[in-house]
């Protein structure tokens, strides 16, 4: 049976979250900015902490059992789409855009996908423009380990609800013995590395709202900007090179981090086999795209070419999405290689989308295990992943995943082929969702206005799915687990 009352206890927080945050910009709009919007704010604020308390009352005595996978997937799910349901409210009464596109925009912004649905940026209110960049970067470490670290009663099933919201598919590591613990150290480290940003930001010739306002979306791999250039607005190599550095910081698996800080050696990140892949791969992808852009006479200087390409795959590979130097003008095999790049996605435990490295590389071992077994018929050939045998189930359960990522993608794809939107630009908004990403090409190249109000819940749905892995959603249209 699922424990009714210990979820409203838990949705009672994660509604009071978004209370507390709406309150907190009606707030800034009042006293800080003046920019008019405080009642936007301020409705949200006072209906959602009505409901939290509702809730809270309601529901605060109930029988504090082991939480089930079963119960994580569910407040996971749940979660996420009531938050985007949530967010929405302030957004569709100042941009006036209809509810669909507003809880799109919250969606996109709560899953850090930066896909807007917005144009005119640069002359919307400071207020609501902060508003988005913190709910990336609220949704980038993940609100359920927010939830896991305020609430030592966790500890009791703590680690499920973990499972169920963290990327990768070896979930199993814990950096400390309790697991508000593990919550509260990922969170510091999240917040470390965003103050460290919005110096440098500030250093490279940002003023102090723009620089807060870009960290929070660089450490977070969201991609919103206050421009409707992106960072394309500031044409500044030294902003592009912090923008390159807290990207991949973000990317990078956040327990990697902290045993880098603690043990004070930054040879850790070359050691770790997927943070060394997810750079070989970006390099590699940069000096390709550069050799494209140079052979079709897009640029005439090769370290142009080279440092802007860079830019662009740390963006697209990352899933952070921000927008520079005309790409829709790039070689379409330069494209279709962004677009690879953003399926391919950083690493797990980061805040990056797309299907993460450490997939791809125990993908590509299992395959080539696969040769060398046709190969030696009769030899016992195991998988390793940092020189330790990986189990078969998590090699198995790898396969999967990529099979239900393509069969999930093509669906989509088809479904908004059917709004008469063509194919590339199908693609690439289901690319740019799934993955978390945020930039379409085509038809969207500049946002995703053209888009059909189906369309958008179609993309809505890939946002949540691909935020929390496909399988944590999708196995609630299973009928056994209902049944269990």
């Amino acid at each position: 049976m699922i424990n009714l009352k210990a979820h409203g206890f838990l949705i009672s927080f994660v509604v009071a979250l978004m209370g507390c945050v709406q309150g907190f910009f009606a707030l800034l709009s009042l006293y800080l900015f003046n920019d008019n919007v405080a009642p936007d704010f301020k409705i949200g604020a006072e209906i959602y902490l009505a409901i939290a308390i509702a809730l809270f009352l309601n529901c605060r005595h109930f029988n504090q059992k082991r939480l089930s996978y079963r119960d994580a997937f569910l407040f996971a799910v749940f979660t996420w789409t009531s938050l985007g349901l949530m967010g929405s409210l302030p957004i569709v009464r100042i941009t006036h855009v209809s509810f669909t596109d507003g809880v799109f925009e919250s969606i996109s912004a709560l899953t850090t996908t930066g896909a807007t649905v917005l144009s005119g940026l640069d002359s919307m209110p400071k207020t609501f423009l902060m508003y988005r960049q913190f709910l990336q970067w609220m949704g980038g470490l993940g609100v359920v380990i927010f939830v896991v670290a305020v609430l030592p009663m966790l500890n009791v099933g703590g680690m499920v609800l973990l499972k169920a919201e963290t990327p990768g598919p070896m979930k199993d590591e814990k950096l400390a013995p309790r697991i508000s613990k593990t919550a509260h150290i990922l969170w510091v480290v999240y917040l470390v590395i965003t103050l460290l940003c919005i110096l440098c930001y500030y250093l490279a010739g940002m003023n102090l709202y723009e620089a807060v306002a870009h960290s929070l979306t660089t450490v977070s791999t969201g991609g919103f900007s206050t421009h409707d250039a992106s960072l394309g607005y500031f044409d500044s190599s030294a902003i592009y090179w912090v923008a390159n550095i807290f990207m991949v910081l973000g990317a990078v698996n956040f327990a990697l981090h902290f045993r880098v800080a603690s043990r004070r050696d930054l040879t850790l990140y070359l050691r770790d086999e997927e943070t060394r892949w997810f750079l070989i791969i970006i390099l590699v992808m940069s000096a390709a795209i550069a050799w494209l852009l140079l052979h079709n006479n897009h640029y005439d200087h090769h370290l142009n070419a080279l440092n802007e390409s860079l830019f662009i795959v740390i963006s697209f590979i990352t899933s952070t999405g921000y927008g520079a130097f005309g790409m829709a003008e790039w070689p379409s095999m330069a494209l279709v290689m962004l677009v690879i790049a953003g399926y391919m996605g950083g690493c797990a435990g980061s805040t990056a989308g797309g299907n993460k490295i450490i997939r791809l590389v125990l993908a590509v071992k299992v395959v080539m295990m696969e040769f060398k077994q046709l190969l030696h018929p009769r030899s016992v050939l195991l998988t390793k992943y940092h020189q330790q045998p990986v189990e078969g189930g998590v090699l198995s359960a790898t396969m999967a995943y990529f099979a239900i990522v393509g069969v999930c993608s093509a669906i989509m794809v088809v479904l908004l082929m059917l709004t008469d939107l063509d194919f590339w630009s199908s693609l690439t908004a289901v690319a740019a969702c799934v993955n978390v990403l945020g930039p379409a090409f085509g038809e969207l190249g500049n946002n995703f206005q053209p888009v059909t109000d189906f369309g958008i819940w179609v993309l809505n749905v890939g946002m949540i799915m691909g935020r929390l892995e496909y399988l944590t959603l999708l196995v609630l249209l299973v009928p056994g687990f209902w049944k269990r």
